[in-house]
């Protein structure tokens, strides 16, 4: 019956394919070639055809692995064991966001960077090293991060950073390492380099024909200083966008630090509004600054010690009274509770501490904590076990708070340090977001008198509000001031190039 059956199959086979050639004579070749094909290698062929369709489709499987979601992954399949739960975890992962191409161009050579000062002193700084690599046309290194300072923070720029985003990003501006090429790196380890700091609030111009000769003579060149060694004005637009391309984008905090910042942001958010008080009342701010108002014999003992202690800090000898007169001192918590108060803010409101250690601790912080009951600082709304990795790293503690700064609905700073700068920079570059300037020689004044009894309270709230109604962070053009850069609108803290403004010429004094 079998026999039957095959010589029924092979002769329907031959005709269908007599059909398809129409010609008796390839007709006849084929029936002879079928004719003479024994059953054996007529299996064998069967064998050898399954074997080679099977081997496809594993390495096809193997392709599907390799190339993941563009091939087999995202299918439901008996052959996947993670099957249709593979798929919908691919639906959940962010898109791979497409990088810029790379900017091509003759290396000059390589700009080593050591950035000094805290956080975001040395932010302002990498932002500027970046943009003055691009115009050199040279190799950048990933920034060294201050070691050295009061803080003693031992952070690597990766610790703080996402390097890996950080050189992807700006790979269309600039070629960025992690660190010297073998090559390169020998000859620095052989003294082969060149070293110095640049001249401050220098222009593009002085890069151009004083730094880059240096850099395409020795090869290599350290930049030892950073801080404020690019001007805030008379730079072309097209510089002063990629200072706040690199700000504003190619500086991310690393994931640990960035999804901290939102869980903090998240536990204020569900109690309502928050007001973040950037209270720069801490010891290393006094020493240096001289500032002692409201402190006590010992406290200014210790202070004053403290500041001859460091032989980089060279104003040795202050009048606390006279530099706090001029507005030159960080407001203490009592004057800080006395002007939040007098401008309105609400008792009940949060108000999250972004600072270290206040110093003089719970008797200083009194006045502010009676006057708003809900203060609250990272240590008291996380778990101590959630502060672990960034404990005594200063500058990683000050990237916790920045976060938090940034993301809050009024934001308001006691002195005018680099923080503070920054920080209204950012806001501004992210719709104007509220920030209270505060004039602090207008206000000690003030509350001078209110607390010899010379003004009302009336008096002095509605002259408190009066005074900082235009001090919101509202949209205005940078302060110009011809060769002194130190007195003029810093650019970090307004950088008008990159925000929607009318177009208004720059005030100059």
């Amino acid at each position: 019956m079998c026999k039957m059956e095959k010589s029924l199959y092979h002769r329907k086979l031959w005709e269908i394919k007599v059909r398809l050639l129409g010609d008796n004579s390839k007709a006849e070749k084929l029936r002879n070639s079928f004719a003479s094909r024994s059953p054996t290698s007529l299996w064998m062929i069967r064998v050898v055809s399954v074997l080679l369709l099977w081997s496809c489709f594993v390495h096809l499987m193997a392709l599907g692995d390799m190339w993941g979601p563009r091939l087999f992954n995202g299918w439901p399949s008996c052959f996947n064991q993670r099957g249709l739960s593979t798929a919908l975890e691919m639906k959940s992962l962010p898109p791979k966001i497409a990088l810029p191409p790379k900017r091509v161009y003759q290396n000059n050579g390589y700009l080593m960077v050591s950035c000094n000062g805290g956080l975001n002193q040395m932010r302002a700084a990498i932002c500027d090293m970046v943009t003055v690599a691009r115009y050199m046309n040279v190799t950048l290194i990933v920034p060294e991060l201050d070691k050295t300072s009061f803080w003693n923070d031992p952070s690597e720029f990766k610790d703080i950073f996402d390097v890996d985003h950080f050189i992807s990003s700006l790979r269309d501006e600039v070629r960025i390492l992690k660190e010297l090429p073998p090559r390169v790196k020998k000859r620095v380890e052989l003294g082969m380099y060149h070293e110095m700091p640049p001249i401050s609030w220098s222009n593009m111009s002085y890069y151009q024909n004083q730094i880059l000769p240096l850099v395409k003579k020795h090869k290599v060149l350290h930049l030892n200083k950073t801080d404020s060694r690019l001007a805030n004005n008379g730079l072309p637009v097209e510089v002063q966008k990629l200072r706040c391309r690199v700000n504003f984008n190619g500086l991310k905090f690393t994931p640990q630090i960035e999804e901290l910042g939102r869980r903090v942001v998240n536990i204020l958010r569900e109690k309502g509004p928050f007001l973040v008080l950037h209270l720069r009342y801490e010891m290393d701010m006094l020493a240096f600054s001289g500032c002692s108002h409201g402190c006590n014999p010992e406290e200014e003992e210790e202070l004053t010690r403290m500041r001859y202690a460091y032989p980089w800090w060279k104003e040795k000898v202050i009048n606390s009274e006279e530099k706090r007169k001029e507005g030159l001192c960080p407001l203490t918590p009592e004057e800080t509770a006395l002007t939040l108060t007098a401008l309105g803010i609400d008792r009940n409101v949060q108000i999250y501490i972004a600072a270290g250690e206040i110093y003089g601790g719970e008797r200083r912080m009194k006045a502010l904590t009676d006057a708003f009951p809900n203060v609250v600082r990272k240590e008291t709304i996380l778990e101590s076990s959630d502060l672990d990795f960034c404990r005594n790293h200063s500058s990683q503690m000050a990237a916790l708070d920045y976060l938090v700064a940034v993301e809050s609905d009024i934001f308001v700073p006691t002195n005018e340090g680099n923080m503070a700068r920054v920080v209204e920079g950012h806001r501004r570059f992210l719709g104007f977001k509220k920030t209270i300037q505060l004039n602090r020689k207008f206000l000690v004044k003030l509350i001078d008198e209110y607390t010899e009894g010379l003004l009302t309270w009336d008096v002095f709230s509605s002259m408190v509000k009066a005074f900082h109604s235009t001090r919101m962070g509202s949209p205005k053009r940078r302060l110009l001031i011809p060769n002194k850069p130190k007195e003029e609108d810093y650019f970090y803290s307004n950088p008008q190039e990159c925000l929607q403004l009318l177009d208004e010429p720059l005030r100059v004094i």
